[in-house]
């Protein structure tokens, strides 16, 4: 059942190769395929079978998740997984609409502060224990309470009280109305068993085991193993309120680099890889036995500057940077023509896409003009920019075995340095690039990270200055009316109208360049020929996963 169009939130910190990945389709191919994919989800398949039992899938991926526990966690590969075992209230389809998950049923008052939701009866955790209105009630105060540490706390800050009315209906009253409250808080946040974790201190809970022992959720798949850096795999889950998936097992596989991933591709050792790189994606076309999904995702990548730093805090000098940097350069030729620049924090598959925007276009000249307004030239005469005695040095970091990012960050140190800025590159290992990046460390200069996005656009998390200090705004970006701004868009729940207002977002933002907005990617997905049930979606690369199946012969 389908209601209002409103948008999923997860604003999920992208990290590892899942949000820049891609190949040359254009957007009629891109669709052409999805429409096929459709069609084989319905049973139309070569020979017009019925979906099949059993069968095995072992996904390619290069970073390993950090937790299980969408309270908690902040990275793709882990929300990736999560979605594997545990269900939220709702969820979005392919054409980024909201549907029932856990829910079967939404009332919301027409002043638009008291929200009823029933939930679906017979519905069964990993152990049997059925879900009830208690186990929503207990996983939605857990971001209320003071002992919370995590980044998620802004999105339950509207909520004043939740109630049970009964053991199936939940009510949820809101001190303000909030356009992202459906689309982020019901949707983004999968429902935790209250028998098992009810008696955990809350200040425990975001490191405590069952987020990497033994994660039991009411999801199509149950955990069966995490072995650390190698695999997650998981088995059907018998019980299923949607009824039993058709795969036996699903095998999260961490493979390290994408080299790696299409060696094991074509060896058969792997059969999905979700992340094709541009520079590969014709070739992993061409192996037997394998079949080619593409489609846009919504995601971008950006170069984002640490504002804690006194020589990003000047809004000329990351201007400049920007305007330093060929990005059409960089999408042409270490992308092979696969993408597209970017300006704003948006997907151009958004319904609140707005590119009219300030932009800075590659102006090497025009960067040092800016860069000297600012103070900073080459007094000693080395070649290097400096300004009160301190050259215009820093470090780029990104992550290990991402290797569209890894080329990135040696263009820009090549560009920068034209300029007379030393720019290092650092590559770091996933897992440890999040922890230093995130509160309370932020430990680095700039970053080449990517956001996979949100089918509804909300920049709160990421660019209100209130987030910085627990929150997912790292780079300590602040613009008072930006801020005014993005809390004041949250109140507005007509459409056009908040489309409207974050058109005026956008334009702050891109004026501040907190990031030099790289470009947007596509996405190529690699699966075997057999697999069926199969429907390209712009940010969940397993979407619809309890449906696939391997049709035998």
């Amino acid at each position: 059942m389908k209601f209002r169009k409103t948008s999923l939130l997860i604003l999920c910190l992208m990290f590892g190769f899942s949000l820049f990945l891609a190949g040359c389709t254009s957007k009629e191919t891109s669709q052409e395929n999805t429409e096929n994919s459709n069609n084989e989800s319905k049973g139309e398949s070569k020979d017009d079978g019925k979906p099949q039992q059993g069968g095995d899938l072992i996904l390619a991926e290069m970073s390993t998740p950090t937790l299980l526990n969408s309270l908690y966690s902040t990275d793709t590969s882990s929300s990736d997984v999560q979605a594997l075992i545990f269900n939220a209230l709702l969820k979005t389809n392919e054409k980024y609409e909201e549907e029932y998950d856990l829910a079967e049923d939404l009332q919301e008052s027409e002043d638009g502060l008291t929200y009823t939701v029933k939930i679906k009866k017979g519905v069964k955790f990993h152990d049997g224990v059925e879900l009830t209105a208690d186990d929503v009630v207990f996983t939605h105060s857990i971001p209320l309470s003071p002992d919370y540490v995590g980044e998620r706390g802004s999105n339950f800050e509207m909520i004043e009280k939740i109630t049970k009315l009964d053991d199936y209906t939940v009510e949820y009253k809101l001190k303000r109305k909030d356009a992202t409250f459906k689309s982020t808080t019901l949707s983004s946040y999968e429902i935790l068993p209250k028998h098992i974790l009810e008696n955990v201190p809350i200040k425990d809970l975001g490191t405590h085991e069952f987020n990497t022992k033994n994660p039991i959720g009411t999801g199509p798949f149950k955990f069966v193993e995490w072995k650390e850096g190698e695999y997650v795999k998981v088995e059907a889950f018998d019980e299923y309120f949607e009824g039993r998936p058709y795969l036996d097992t699903v095998t999260y596989k961490i493979v390290g680099d994408p080299n790696s991933a299409i060696a094991q591709l074509q060896a058969g050792d792997v059969n999905f890889f979700a992340k094709v790189p541009p520079q590969d994606f014709k070739t992993v076309k061409e192996f037997p036995g394998l079949k080619m999904v593409d489609g846009q995702a919504l995601a971008y990548t950006y170069l984002g500057y640490n504002q804690k730093k006194d020589m990003f805090k000047d809004k000329k000098v990351r201007q400049a940077l920007t305007m330093a940097i060929d990005r059409q350069t960089i999408v042409d030729q270490v992308m092979d023509g696969d993408g597209a620049v970017a300006h704003v924090p948006e997907s151009p598959l958004s319904w609140a896409y707005n590119e009219d925007v300030p932009k800075f276009d590659y102006d090497p000249e025009k960067a040092k003009q800016l860069l000297k307004e600012a103070g900073w030239e080459d007094t000693d005469k080395d070649g290097i920019l400096d300004k009160n005695g301190k050259k215009f040095e820093f470090t780029i970091k990104t992550n290990q075995g991402n290797k569209t990012r890894e080329a990135i960050v040696v263009v820009v140190q090549q560009q920068l340095k034209e300029i007379g800025i030393e720019a290092k590159p650092q590559i770091v290992e996933f897992s440890a690039l999040v922890d230093q990046i995130n509160p309370p460390n932020w430990d680095f200069d700039a970053v080449v990270m990517g956001w996979s996005l949100s089918t509804f656009p909300d920049q709160y998390d990421i660019f209100h200055s209130s987030q910085s200090e627990a929150g997912l705004n790292n780079i300590w970006y602040k613009n008072d009316k930006a801020d005014k701004l993005m809390v004041e868009a949250r109140q507005i729940l007509d459409r056009e109208e908040y489309k409207k207002a974050y058109g005026e977002i956008y334009k702050e933002i891109a004026e501040d360049q907190p990031y030099t907005f790289m470009y947007y990617p596509n996405e190529h997905r690699a699966m075997p020929e057999n697999l069926e049930g199969f429907i390209f979606h712009g940010k969940q690369p397993y979407y619809g996963i309890n449906k696939w199946w391997l049709k035998q012969n």
